[in-house]
């Protein structure tokens, strides 16, 4: 991200969920607030989403959200009351969700993109749920942990961390990072992730191809890829970190989900990860 811009790249994974809604007709993902976020940016990113040649990243987008947001509802279910929204974008999650007893919906961001969403949601006429909780945060100046301790996280009581779209843009040891703070949370703690395989590990020519030309569209935004990780080497991170629960949504799994039947590929490319530590 450009030193004192919000994120590009926020417009684009909202465009693409709004894309989803008009497209695909909310097939996998519903978010009626995605398209009114946008406000004058939405027909030239709904244009954008729904290029065949990225049906592909929309069906993903939208499956990385909807895995994140059912377990997040699970969770809340199961009584956890913080939830946590890294590098939170256009996310409406939490201006969406049911309200709940002492829930605290917190959303971490760079202070340049949470001031231009904020803006955007009034110009939307998007109310701001008394749960909802900004936490700005640059990442230079300041930790993970002090801008939630800030905002009124309890590190003591459980969380539930939803992080999309964000660590292809972090190198690997700044993802660990944040990893270790969650698994080191005394409370207890889930996240759900995505990441990519490095591109040379993806077998399918396509899928490739499709991930270089990603790569160089949000490098021109100035938000290089920076941080793959190979599958088994990530599960044995998150192990050493204490998580001892872990759900990977590898390609294979995203296409029998989203296209029963199709044929048989690779599975390396983008994974969509929920990760547990209990207590």
């Amino acid at each position: 991200m450009l030193e004192g811009q919000f994120s590009r790249t926020a417009i684009g994974a909202a465009g693409h969920r709004a894309a989803h809604q008009v497209v695909d007709g909310a097939s996998v993902f519903v978010d009626p607030l995605a398209p009114r976020i946008l406000g004058k940016d939405l027909e030239s990113a709904i244009a954008d989403g729904s290029d065949p040649a990225r049906r592909r990243l929309r069906f993903f987008i939208a499956l990385r959200s909807r895995i994140a947001e059912d377990a997040a509802r699970r969770a809340i279910g199961q009584g956890v009351r913080q939830i946590v929204v890294l590098g939170a974008g256009l996310d409406t999650f939490g201006y969406r969700v049911d309200p709940a007893e002492r829930l605290c919906v917190f959303e971490v961001d760079h202070p340049a993109t949470q001031a231009e969403k904020r803006r955007r949601l009034a110009e939307a006429e998007i109310s701001v749920p008394s749960h909802l909780v900004y936490a700005p945060c640059d990442f230079e100046t300041r930790s993970l942990g002090q801008a939630l301790e800030e905002a009124g996280f309890d590190a003591r009581a459980a969380g539930f961390f939803i992080w999309l779209g964000v660590t292809p843009y972090l190198t690997p040891d700044a993802v660990e990072s944040t990893l270790r703070y969650v698994a080191g949370l005394p409370g207890g703690a889930q996240i759900v992730f995505d990441y990519v395989n490095p591109p040379e590990t993806i077998e399918a020519e396509a899928t490739r191809a499709h991930h270089e030309r990603m790569a160089a569209r949000v490098a021109a935004l100035g938000e290089q890829f920076r941080g793959y990780f190979e599958t088994a080497d990530l599960h044995r991170r998150l192990a050493a970190l204490g998580f001892d629960d872990v759900e990977d949504w590898g390609p294979r799994r995203i296409r029998e989900r989203l296209a029963p039947g199709s044929p048989a590929g690779g599975d390396n490319g983008g994974h969509i990860l929920r990760a547990a530590r209990r207590v």
